[in-house]
């Protein structure tokens, strides 16, 4: 059997490629394509040093740093790979892989991280974000969206088999899409985030600081209490906006290689996730440090960790993105935070095992070619 990987680019190393990688495992013999490939050679190994099959945008003028200003031609990109001698063909899509070509012979699997969130229910953050939300740049970015979302719909017919990475995603997919899609989680490294019993006296929150991951209004929340510490780890464009919210209580560590990131997750009181996001991967490592979340009751997250009305919970949630919801939730957290056991977070995390998704994933794509072989 002939397999074909079908990834939007390879530019760093994020949760996207964790789930490539996994694929990678379930199917050593893919081969690989993307837009672009400019991943740096540490982490090239982590594909197992294999060539990637890239796009004319690779070869075009800035795609190293600028590659995402080349969106409106990514289509057109994407339906260029010759995917044809292949019996199954994986995309793993959060833009334009899905629409990979493939024949009425050949088994479509999408792993969907998120319907094209530029054209979907992101489309006007994305463009106030990106300053094309008024004149006639603003008239010509919506043009360009439309379009997109038009090509994004007609190429669900190309797609055998949805998987959506949390059911958050999968009701996306129903609503863009209005087709059906199988869960399977995204896979975490909880073996390199080993459990801690004891704990120290702060709170963490880490992310990369840009608008939507909401860091001003932790940070802000905690200004409001000045006998809580919080250590704040991360970098990013916002980093200006989000430091000038801070009292002298928050501690800011920048950027930080994963060592470190698991020494302050296992000795964290609570992990503070404030962003709505499709899954959420740092939620699961805090767990599986024994760190319970409070976290915006919205997105995957609401998946990934086990509320209050659990038997054994793992963490609590906010109903806004506000400093005074926040607070008001680390207050509650407090008042009863002998429920929160480090062991049961530890088991909540273990079910989002890299090795549970590789038997899960497997079992799926088995399932999907004996289905087409018996039609």
């Amino acid at each position: 059997m002939k397999v074909a990987l079908v990834h939007e680019w390879f530019t760093t190393w994020a949760g996207s490629e964790n789930v490539v990688e996994q694929i990678l495992a379930c199917f050593p013999e893919a081969d690989l394509f993307a837009l672009v490939d400019f991943l740096p050679e540490r982490d090239r190994m982590r594909i197992n040093g294999k060539p990637v099959k890239t796009s004319f945008i690779q070869r075009l003028p800035f795609a190293r740093t600028h590659y995402r200003n080349y969106l409106p031609v990514m289509p057109l990109a994407v339906e260029q790979f010759d995917l044809s001698g292949y019996d199954l063909v994986i995309s793993s899509s959060h833009a334009v892989a899905k629409g990979a070509l493939t024949g009425p012979n050949q088994v479509h699997v999408s792993y969907v991280h998120s319907p094209m969130r530029y054209a979907w229910d992101l489309r006007d953050q994305y463009l106030r974000e990106s300053g094309l939300d008024r004149g006639l740049k603003g008239v010509l970015a919506r043009w360009m969206l439309d379009r997109l979302r038009a090509w994004d719909v007609r190429t669900v017919n190309g797609v055998g088999h949805f998987i959506a990475n949390s059911h958050f995603i999968a009701d996306r997919i129903r609503r863009a899409y209005h087709r059906k899609s199988t869960v399977i989680y995204p896979p975490v490294d909880v073996d390199a985030f080993t459990l801690r019993e004891n704990k120290d006296d702060y709170y963490v929150s880490a992310s990369r600081l840009v608008p939507y991951k909401k860091m001003d209004v932790v940070v802000e929340a905690f200004a409001g209490m000045p006998d809580k510490r919080l250590v704040v780890i991360g970098d990013g464009p916002s980093m200006g906006v989000v430091r000038g919210k801070a009292g002298k209580n928050v501690t800011f560590l920048g950027y930080q290689d994963r060592s470190e990131l698991v020494r302050h997750l296992q000795a964290a009181r609570a992990f503070i996730f404030a962003a709505e996001e499709d899954f959420g991967i740092l939620p699961v490592e805090a767990q599986a440090c024994g760190t319970p979340v409070i976290a915006y009751g919205r997105g995957g997250v609401t998946e990934s960790v086990c509320g209050l009305d659990a038997d054994e919970p793992t963490g609590l949630f906010f109903a806004e993105q506000s400093s005074i919801a926040i607070r008001a939730a680390v207050e509650e957290f407090e008042a009863i935070a002998d429920r929160f056991l480090p062991a049961a977070c530890r088991r909540n995390a273990e079910r989002f095992s890299a090795t549970r998704f590789r038997e899960v994933f497997s079992n799926y794509v088995r399932g999907a070619m004996e289905m087409t072989s018996d039609k």
